[in-house]
């Protein structure tokens, strides 16, 4: 049972003044059987309200802390979960149709899972599963909905941010501009933009084209066909995308394709494309290393990249929890994620971490594989 102690004088305080001061009391309060609380979203209403636990289930709960439904969801434990503010009209047996709610979870398991909730008091709690989105191929870490339910967005360890229509279940959008893993999106209220942030320190603010949901997607084209095999459509399309559209009609002149880019060099941007600012050649030839290592990450084996930034790893490191990662991408989390396993999420029972010298080694002779290729 909770217990609530409080001075009337403060109340009175916070009633009259609220702009100066105010008192925040504790409701209401209830735990879970197992894992950690690791995810929460009220109703529309506030009637009821949805947590997800590091072991993987989905709990209801009514406004009164009472447990009305668990659902085992994710097997790897929940990361986030959001539920849309407009109610979907579903056709029952008879003639009129339940009001559901939209709900989405995502997971460790690489997986977003779309529901939809009943609640009714002479029905009780019911919950369907929708959907499962399987567009990521790492933890995914952050969903929400659209302001109309419409759509729903997705943050990944693999660096991606997916846009979904949540009738169809079908991809409208794929965004792959953050060089780390992307922690956090959200949708505006009552605007088609997009915010989604990022380990790598940076926040992106999308505005949307309904008309147009497939236009200027380069990222999709870029994932689906190697760089090497780009045409000069394809890189005129990333040129833009980079904020470098200045630079279309002279690589289209120079006749650069995916092959020519990925071979530019500084000499080659100053002498023979005559880029005369050398602010210019260095964004031009970071943009393209970023690229390389894009096209190079593709074909590396999956145990060689840090589970946290998807990139190839350095300096491998054990945790306590069995996995390998960098070993600063594992000490940032450590510090940022109050010392829980990126894997789990179940807490690290020691902060040591071992080097992982065979890990390396074998890394280091992949890499002069493909040097000698």
């Amino acid at each position: 049972m909770c217990q609530m102690v409080f001075d009337r004088s403060l109340i009175q305080n916070c009633t009259y003044s609220k702009f100066k001061s105010c008192v925040l009391l504790l409701f209401r309060s209830g735990n879970v059987k197992d894992g950690s609380l690791v995810a929460c979203a009220f109703s529309p209403s506030g009637n009821f309200f949805v947590t997800g636990s590091s072991s993987g289930d989905l709990t209801i709960w009514d406004d009164k802390m009472r447990c009305l439904y668990n659902e085992k969801a994710h097997d790897l434990g929940v990361t986030c979960c959001d539920i849309s503010s407009d109610p979907v009209s579903v056709l029952s047996d008879n003639e009129n149709g339940f009001k559901y709610f939209q709900m989405v979870s995502c997971g460790q398991d690489n997986q977003i899972k779309l529901w939809l909730i009943l609640f009714a008091d002479f029905l009780g709690v019911e919950l369907k599963h929708k959907c499962t989105l399987n567009g990521h191929s790492a933890p995914v870490l952050a969903c929400a909905f659209s302001y109309d339910g419409q759509m729903l967005v997705s943050g990944s360890v693999d660096k991606c941010v997916i846009i979904y229509e949540t009738s169809t279940g079908n991809t409208l959008h794929s965004l792959c501009q953050h060089t780390r893993y992307v922690t956090t999106c959200a949708f505006a209220p009552h605007s088609h933009l997009l915010a989604t942030g990022s380990m790598d320190k940076t926040v992106h603010i999308w505005q949307l084209d309904l008309k147009q949901p497939s236009a200027g997607n380069t990222v999709e084209t870029e994932s689906k066909v190697a760089v090497e095999d780009w045409s000069e459509d394809d890189v005129s399309a990333w040129l833009c995308a980079q904020d470098l559209a200045d630079f279309v009609g002279l690589f289209k002149m120079n006749n650069i394709d995916g092959k020519e880019l990925l071979n530019l060099t500084k000499e080659g941007l100053a002498n023979e494309l005559k880029i005369e600012s050398l602010g210019l050649r260095s964004k031009i030839l970071q943009k393209i290393e970023e690229l390389r290592m894009t096209t190079i990450s593709v074909s590396v084996p999956d145990e060689f990249l840090c589970p946290i930034t998807r990139e190839l790893m350095k300096d491998p490191v054990i945790a306590a929890d069995g996995y390998s990662y960098e070993r600063e991408a594992v000490e940032h989390w450590i510090s940022n994620k109050r010392r829980s396993s990126p894997m789990t999420n179940l807490p690290l029972h020691s902060l040591m971490l071992t080097p992982n010298r065979t890990l390396k080694m074998a890394i280091t002779r992949w890499l002069e594989t493909q040097q000698k290729c």
